[in-house]
């Protein structure tokens, strides 16, 4: 271990390039129930998020303050952009994936497989060649503080592919206990699918996964890439040096792609998932719990912002 001290912990001197001692945890939000989903608008200035229970979407701009922008969302979950620059989401409630349009209206991407009605589709990320994949675990119909008490329809809990332009909807990933937080490579050649069962049971798995992926979106391998603890991974993001910022019970961790644990960032309360963001790409925002943090780092995000 290199060093520590209240906020961070090093474990690999690497992990004092892509976080600052001077920076701290500022807070921007502490009203929500369950914070979730966070996603930068690069061209409009703003980070939205998720407040599932209260069935809402917030929005921060910084220097003007925070705000409701949408409400009676349908307990949205897990955002991202898509290659057109569109919000698409996860909506627990709807029990569906959605895109939003310019004009703010409201496209379904997707709400059932096979005939049957999804779980309820929790995280999702867009590729560049336009696909969509998601997750779909149950918990948003589990009770009824995520979503609507309803039965599962599924028989399991799986991440799918979607082709907007063919209209075509596959399972990718069958064999996952409570599939979560998913990204991709920075290459596009691996995906990375964290699996968050130990919610259920201590027994059960608090790891993340990495598949191959081909050159016609078919998936093989799914090794472990690492266990989290303590706690469970929810949602995570990659730099652009694709190390994995993923959400842990005591904060962010930080891997390598070769799966060495570089550090931790510390927070008040558990985090359920991470997003870059700012001018520079280099502020992580944190939804942990009941708020929302924004960290200042050395590191850039990759992707759209």
């Amino acid at each position: 271990m290199a060093g520590s001290s209240s906020l961070y912990e090093h474990y690999e001197k690497e992990f004092g390039k892509l976080v600052k001692g001077a920076a701290q945890l500022e807070t921007v939000a502490t009203d929500c129930r369950w914070a979730e989903g966070p996603v930068w608008f690069g061209d409009l200035n703003c980070v939205l998020w998720s407040d599932i229970p209260n069935d809402r979407i917030l929005r921060h701009i910084p220097g003007v303050g925070t705000s409701v922008f949408r409400s009676q969302c349908g307990n949205t979950n897990g955002h991202t952009r898509d290659r057109e620059g569109r919000l698409v989401s996860c909506s627990h409630g709807n029990r569906h994936v959605e895109r939003t349009e310019m004009d703010g209206s409201i496209t379904v991407l997707a709400d059932s497989f096979e005939g049957k009605r999804l779980n309820s589709p929790n995280d999702v990320v867009v590729k560049s060649d336009g696909t969509i994949w998601f997750t779909d675990p149950a918990y948003g119909i589990e009770t009824d503080y995520e979503g609507n008490k309803s039965e599962q329809e599924q028989d399991g809990c799986y991440v799918y592919c979607v082709d907007p332009k063919a209209g075509t909807i596959k399972a990718v990933i069958t064999e996952m206990d409570r599939p979560n937080g998913l990204a991709f490579s920075l290459d596009e050649s691996v995906l990375y699918v964290a699996d968050s069962a130990f919610s259920h049971g201590p027994d059960r798995p608090h790891h993340i996964r990495q598949f191959n992926v081909g050159a016609d979106n078919s998936l093989s391998g799914g090794e472990v890439f690492a266990e989290i603890n303590p706690g469970l991974p929810d949602g995570f993001r990659l730099d652009t040096n694709g190390n994995i910022w993923t959400s842990a019970g005591d904060g962010v961790h930080v891997y390598t792609p070769s799966a060495v644990l570089l550090g931790k960032i510390y927070t008040p309360k558990t985090v359920a998932n991470v997003t870059f963001g700012g001018p520079k790409k280099n502020w992580l925002f944190i939804a942990a719990t009941d708020s929302m943090h924004i960290l200042h780092t050395g590191a850039n995000g990759a992707g759209r912002c």
